[in-house]
């Protein structure tokens, strides 16, 4: 560690910021429908979840090795170069958190590193073939198996609970969400951490700290944990809001296949090292489980918002990324300024957040329009979709708390 510069722990403190602000930016892929639904108090869910992301931090390091060893040419990345990506996965981060908008802090850092990459060595620093294989299809692929998955586990969910005592039936439903959030978070943090460590060890590999083909160090493995938990701790209440209230309306029984379905797919994806995104996982997983609901209803004004995010996070990340790389090149003070701006933006966006603050206590106060007419796909899958006959939906009905007049009876909405 001899050669650990000033540069380089600028680069490590950026890093650990990206990390805390993937954590608030996230925390509603875990706990958005556990929240909304009642199953869980909005303090003791983050909590949860943010206990479990730090535990998910060291199971794995795959996702970090594609990163650090896959995505860009290690050999020709200077640390102005990943401080300069840094910059442009924040403020995409921060500008999103604002609006309230769930898109992939993931495809925001892997944005940004390309972007610095292209614009310090050239087109030809970024692996081609990695960036296709393990980025960009499993952004296209995770939404839509996750999806799929979450439609069919809801409808079996339905069929098998035909029979069953209502209220015990509710209550299984809501323990198991909490348990398929708590795989969720755990998901997350071996995939989303992940991404952290990596990016901090290509640093050390770029100043010279640690050796090519180095996996992370413990001490990188332990920060980035810590920092996306107490990110997480600290929770994206505006996203939150935006995924608990404005896709669809869910019953407990399917936000439990939405979170398992989407826990399933981002583990997999772990272990393969796929650097997939968790938003849209779990979006999919969402829409998919309102989907597959007899009436089940998918806001694709919502969606369609959330769609055009996920295609501009990687080009507007990388934009930002090359003109911060293209500062940096500058020398010193052109990365001192660089990191001045990086500072400014993020204060004055937290200055503007505080117009209207969400948190804890009003998380679950928002509502949004529930009139929307169902599109195309809603109407074509519901037209096939077994309905929720039978005691259970009827004795479910009775013990979800009656929503407000804006909203559907009987449903809990996510």
């Amino acid at each position: 560690m001899e050669n650990f510069s000033l540069i380089l722990a600028i680069v490590v403190v950026t890093a650990l910021a990206f990390d805390f602000t993937n954590g608030f930016h996230d925390t509603a892929n875990a706990m958005a429908t556990t929240i909304s639904t009642g199953a869980l108090k909005p303090k003791v869910a983050v909590a949860m979840s943010a206990v479990l992301n730090l535990v998910g931090a060291f199971l794995s390091v795959e996702v970090a090795n594609t990163i650090s060893k896959g995505l860009v040419d290690e050999t020709g990345i200077r640390p102005e170069v990943i401080f300069a990506a840094l910059v442009g996965a924040i403020l995409w981060n921060l500008l999103t958190w604002l609006v309230g908008l769930p898109s992939s802090s993931s495809h925001a850092l892997m944005g940004g590193l390309i972007g610095a990459a292209i614009a310090s060595a050239g087109v030809g620093a970024v692996h081609g073939d990695v960036l296709v294989t393990k980025v960009l299809l499993p952004a296209i692929a995770a939404p839509l198996v996750a999806g799929i998955a979450a439609l069919l586990a809801t409808r079996l969910t339905y069929i098998l609970g035909k029979k069953a005592d209502g209220k015990a039936a509710a209550k299984g439903y809501r323990t198991g969400q909490i348990a398929s959030a708590g795989l969720v978070s755990l998901a997350h943090g071996t995939n989303d951490a992940q991404k952290t460590m990596g990016i901090i060890t290509l640093a050390l590999v770029a100043g010279g700290a640690v050796a090519p083909d180095s996996d992370p160090p413990l001490w990188v493995i332990l920060s980035a944990g810590l920092a996306i938990a107490l990110g997480t701790y600290l929770g994206g209440w505006r996203i939150i809001r935006t995924m608990g209230k404005g896709l669809t309306d869910l019953q407990p029984q399917q936000g439990f296949a939405a979170q398992t379905s989407a826990a399933t797919v981002i583990l997999a994806s772990s272990h393969l090292g796929f650097s997939l995104s968790t938003t849209h996982s779990v979006s999919g997983s969402v829409m998919g489980a309102g989907l597959g609901r007899k009436g089940g209803v998918v806001r694709w004004s919502t969606a369609t918002r959330m769609f055009v995010a996920w295609g501009l996070t990687l080009p507007a990340a990388a934009l930002v990324g090359a003109l911060a790389e293209y500062v940096t090149s500058f020398g010193a003070w052109g990365t001192a300024l660089v990191a001045v701006f990086l500072i400014a933006s993020s204060a004055a966006i937290w200055k503007v957040s505080r117009r209207e603050v969400i948190d804890h206590t009003n998380v679950n106060e928002a509502s949004v329009p529930t009139d929307e007419s169902p599109g195309v796909v809603t109407a074509a899958i519901a037209a096939v979709t077994p309905p929720p006959v039978g005691p259970v939906s009827e004795d479910l009905a009775a013990t979800i708390p009656a929503p407000s007049s804006e909203q559907a009876p009987s449903q809990a909405t996510v």
